[in-house]
């Protein structure tokens, strides 16, 4: 038996709205196109225009709306300013999916300069907030709740050498996860954090082609596989949508059991 407040199925997005940044490829394009498919309207948010128009005619195969937006989520007024149009074009906000990071180079902790640290932070961390934030901004204006998903990563929990900057980002997103969930409950916004695994994406592709590195870490994975995009549309549609509606605060690792083995 189900109340008023919960609908027949909680996994359909019919009428959803939802943000993914760094959603012209990889486990950007997972999420979108999970969403896409279980009926949301999405707005993909990216640097490169040619790739964003490339994975918005992909989505667009699942018959909903995709708005993509180019966006360097470390400018602030650029990212406040494509938030806006999100709200413009659909008119309110439902799920906002902060995904898009950076891994700067792998870098001796003891030659990363500041400034090396902080291209990475930038993106990784402020973009992180900045989307956040706006996205919050709308779901409080219009009081429908709502549900916000920053990515981590296994690196949050631990050690990354010659990563300190990428390291530093993904652990202060789960945190500020944390606070988000604890201060924006009273408004209905849940929030929440995926770390993924290994995912055979643009960024990790160096890694996994290196035959000593698939030798060393592959079997360190209990499901005997890299993560593949697919393997993130489902999580994404369980937290946009009121399936999760008492979920917040939690960090969902999608690993293959990698941390646990």
């Amino acid at each position: 038996m189900t109340d008023a407040a919960t609908p027949e199925n909680p996994f359909d997005l019919t009428g959803h709205v939802a943000v993914v940044t760094g959603g012209g490829s990889g486990i950007g394009l997972g999420m979108a196109e999970g969403l896409a498919r279980a009926g949301a309207a999405v707005a993909i948010l990216g640097r490169t225009a040619s790739r964003l128009e490339t994975a918005a005619e992909h989505l667009r195969r699942h018959a909903r709306p995709v708005l993509p937006l180019v966006c360097d989520v470390a400018d602030e007024q650029a990212t406040t300013a494509a938030m806006a149009r999100v709200r413009g074009e659909f008119g309110f906000l439902d799920s906002c999916f902060a995904n898009a990071g950076v891994r700067g180079e792998f870098t001796p902790v003891l030659e990363t300069s500041l400034e090396m640290f902080r291209e990475v932070t930038r993106v990784d961390l402020d973009g992180v907030f900045v989307t956040l934030r706006e996205a919050a901004r709308q779901m409080i204006e219009a009081g429908r709740g709502g549900s916000l998903v920053a990515v981590s990563s296994l690196g949050a929990f631990q050690g990354m050498p010659r990563q300190p900057a990428y390291a530093a980002s993904k652990a202060g997103v789960a945190s500020l996860i944390d606070s988000m969930a604890v201060e924006l409950a009273r408004h209905g916004i849940r929030a929440n954090t995926v770390a993924p695994g290994w995912f055979d994406t643009e960024m990790t592709a160096d890694g996994l082609a290196d035959e000593r590195f698939r030798e060393r870490v592959l079997p360190r994975v209990p499901a005997r596989r890299w993560g593949a995009a697919d393997d993130i549309g489902g999580v994404a549609v369980y937290l946009a949508g009121s399936a999760s509606r008492y979920h917040t605060g939690d960090v969902l690792r999608i690993d293959g059991g990698y941390l646990k083995f």
